[in-house]
């Protein structure tokens, strides 16, 4: 009687395929799953990652146009982003704002410096590698070489609200601005509108 020399062989290849798709099967959650994360979203009258969306992209648009951020590109000049100002009366992470116009900004070629609210983890990391002993003189990031950004994105987020019999309407207005920060000149704005309205 012969054996085969791998017995084993066929077994555990089969037991290492049933891992595989074990590991890559999803596992769902009771009453959770997964959307699409570009599907509009209407849960409630707050602001939305729909929102969040359509004003970085009409924004992003907007300052691509302009003949001055061309010639910023161009020059390869900098930009920096102050926190969007929350002037509503509801609670939402305005940095989402910032953040995905800098993201769609510099997929076209616009570079930017960190932000003034960020400023500290880069000043902590220049001194750890200048002061802590650990580092190769020669490697270490030098002080002092930081640049300056020519201009500042900043911008807002207002709402009115009101309510009547059975109905909800919630009017938003998210305005950004390009600034000359020497001049202090006000280059670049545009606004985007949305209103949601909630009838219960």
């Amino acid at each position: 009687m012969k054996f085969s020399r791998f017995p084993l062989l066929p077994a555990l290849l089969a037991l290492s395929l049933s891992a595989c798709q074990t590991l890559n099967s999803p596992t769902v959650g009771k009453g959770i799953s997964y959307g699409d994360s570009k599907a509009v979203e209407t849960v409630s009258t707050d602001l939305g990652s729909t929102d969040i969306q359509t004003t970085s992209e009409k924004m992003t648009q907007s300052l691509l146009q302009t003949p001055l951020l061309q010639d910023i590109i161009r020059k390869r000049g900098l930009l920096m982003a102050s926190p969007v100002e929350n002037k509503t009366s509801e609670y939402f992470d305005t940095k989402l704002i910032t953040d995905t116009v800098l993201s769609h900004l510099q997929k076209n070629g616009v570079r930017y410096v960190i932000a003034g609210d960020e400023m500290q983890n880069q000043v902590d990391e220049l001194r750890r590698q200048n002061q802590s002993g650990l580092y190769k003189k020669s490697s270490a990031a030098k002080v002092g070489n930081m640049q300056g950004a020519q201009y500042r994105l900043d911008g807002s987020v207002s709402s009115i609200t009101k309510r009547g019999s059975g109905v909800k309407d919630v009017y938003y207005k998210i305005n950004m601005r390009l600034i000359e920060i020497e001049s202090g000149i006000v280059e670049w704005s545009d606004e985007k509108e949305i209103r949601k309205v909630l009838n219960y």
